[in-house]
């Protein structure tokens, strides 16, 4: 018995690998890959005929088309996160309190942001004032003066 006459369970194996793989290094890709194998497995048994050539071709077809409705899907709904701005820096800034290092002056100056400094635009304030963070665009932070507190 040669492996040609048993192509369809070793796409099925290579399925269940390829799932087994996904649930150990989680990250979505690899059920998209099973899917291929798994319906190409199942071509197989069915076709034995297809051949080495039309196998790969089906695993390749059935593996795009598993990945193009997996991304339509996804983007149709969302996983939802606990930190929804985890990956966007500028928004994690909004309402940070920082340092004007360079005096706002004319409308442009810079401010010390965590360990870094970022072009700043806002209204007029010296060199070591505290200022808000309420907006980023592009690389430009826009402040507003921070109010002192009065007791």
């Amino acid at each position: 018995m040669n492996w040609s006459e048993q192509a369809g369970f070793i796409w099925l194996i290579v399925a269940a690998l390829f799932a087994i793989c996904e649930l150990l290094l989680p990250g979505v890709y690899l059920t998209f890959l099973a899917l291929g194998a798994a319906a190409t497995g199942v071509l197989a048994i069915f076709f034995p005929e297809l051949g080495s050539i039309g196998q790969f071709i089906s695993f390749a077809a059935w593996s795009t088309v598993a990945v193009a409705v997996g991304k339509r899907w996804y983007g149709a709904n969302p996983v939802p996160s606990s930190d929804p701005d985890l990956n966007n820096r500028a928004a994690r800034m909004i309402g940070q309190s920082v340092t004007v290092v360079d005096a706002i002056a004319d409308g442009t100056g810079r401010v010390r942001v965590g360990d870094g400094e970022w072009p700043a635009q806002g209204p007029d304030v010296a060199a070591g004032e505290k200022a808000r963070i309420v907006e980023v665009r592009g690389g430009v932070v826009v402040v507003e003066v921070v109010k002192a507190i009065t007791e």
